[in-house]
């Protein structure tokens, strides 16, 4: 049987991309603030430290890696946060709190677990059906 991975959206073999499962990236901007004014720490990095605890939480956690990054540039819209993977779209999601850390590392194993990063609409938690920044294209293998 042929194991080449299928679209989410499409059901149409593509050959570039990687296993279902295969690890995915959750980057955390630990620059945003909430408020200009804002004490330390910071709400991104209050947001990393509550992300680390849902990852270590989660069952399927060996999916994900939670890296803290400096800046996402959505300053307007923080906090930020981003999903990528090998042969997978990237999302980048903002207006999240710290508060929402089980919803996010819950939205990032299911897009761990898909081929192409396209996970439907109805399935992702509720604090990622908006707040969707950014899609961007997988950069595929020449």
């Amino acid at each position: 049987m042929d194991d080449t991975p299928l679209s989410a959206a499409t059901g149409v073999p593509r050959p570039g991309l990687p296993r279902p499962g295969a690890p995915a990236t959750l980057f955390v901007c630990i620059t945003c603030r909430l408020a200009p004014d804002e004490t330390e720490p910071r709400a991104g990095r209050r947001m990393h430290d509550a992300m680390v605890a849902a990852h270590q939480r989660h069952p399927d956690a060996a999916r994900l890696a939670v890296v803290p990054v400096e800046c996402l540039s959505n300053c307007n819209r923080a906090c930020t946060v981003a999903f990528a993977g090998p042969g997978r779209w990237t999302y980048v999601h903002g207006d999240l709190a710290p508060e929402a850390a089980d919803d996010v590392v819950a939205g990032a194993v299911l897009y761990a677990g898909t081929a192409d990063g396209l996970v439907p609409w109805r399935q992702r938690p509720e604090r990622l059906r908006k707040g969707v920044i950014s899609r961007v294209p997988p950069l595929f293998p020449a």
